[in-house]
């Protein structure tokens, strides 16, 4: 039987099952085993992690270092995924927040927001106010479910009062995921970058066919028309994408039109 040794810091060393056999033949006996990670030498800690979970308080900078980071990344996705899993038939609504109450595209958005709960459909928005806002007022008015996804940012909005399920996100891209993951389908209206990036995001997952079956519709002929018009006749003339790309997008200022679109795809009411 093999004596027990110990380590500088007291700890029993591993049996003979867990040593290491160095090139000249001499057992390496220092083996520390951290979950699936195996330590040696210098790299050996001196507590363990039940130690210095129990009882240290300590600093908290171990709250913004990436490990942890990494955790509340995934407990996003969890929430998010069992928040929306049983929302059914939606389409995701994207379009300024800067858009006033007055404006012509707030009562469009109200509009869109209550022909598509009308048609089966649950709403989801970005939560916040303008555009989204008023998507989100017309999917109550047309008695369906209002979703917002809201985003933490440096000048908070908050969630709009016309959500009914609400999920807040620190990271754009778990939120993102959850815009394409339980919706059908893009209605997107006037917007600023925000707006554009998730257009972009999405056309440039249905041209790789990471997702299938999926429209995109842009409302606001003379709002979208120079920037359909260039992808036509540069991006398209150059070579920068290929023929058939354009017709991802359907342009249009009739709400009634957007829904036919979104219902060839995916009906709720087939």
């Amino acid at each position: 039987m093999l004596p027990e040794v110990s380590d500088p810091v007291g700890r029993a060393l591993p049996c003979q099952s867990d040593r290491m056999t160095e090139p000249g033949g001499s057992i390496r006996s220092d083996a520390y085993h951290k979950g699936p990670i195996t330590l040696r030498g210098s790299q050996v800690p001196a507590t363990t992690a039940d130690q210095r979970l129990l009882d240290q308080r300590g600093p908290t900078s171990w709250l913004h270092q990436d490990p942890w980071r990494v955790m509340r990344i995934q407990a996003e996705f969890v929430e998010g995924f069992g928040a929306l899993a049983e929302l059914g038939p939606a389409i995701s609504v994207f379009g300024s927040a800067r858009t006033p109450r007055d404006h012509p595209n707030y009562a469009l958005a109200v509009q869109l927001g209550r022909r598509l709960a009308e048609s089966g459909y649950a709403v989801i928005t970005g939560g916040g106010p303008g555009t989204m806002e008023a998507a989100n007022k017309g999917a109550v008015e047309g008695g369906g479910v209002s979703v917002g996804l809201g985003i933490e940012l440096p000048h908070e909005q908050g969630m709009n009062e016309w959500v009914d399920l609400g999920v807040h996100f620190r990271y754009f891209f778990a939120r993102k995921t959850m815009f394409v993951k339980y919706a059908t389908g893009f209605i997107v209206l006037p917007g600023g970058f925000g707006t554009f990036d998730e257009l972009f995001e999405a056309l440039t997952l249905v041209q790789t066919r990471k997702v299938t079956s999926f429209p995109i519709v842009l409302i606001g002929t003379a709002y979208w028309g120079g920037l359909v018009g260039w992808l036509r006749d540069v991006v398209h003339e150059q070579g920068m994408i290929s023929p058939g790309d354009i017709d991802l997008v359907t342009v249009t200022d009739d709400v009634d039109e957007a829904i036919a679109v979104i219902r060839q795809f995916a009906d709720p009411l087939e």
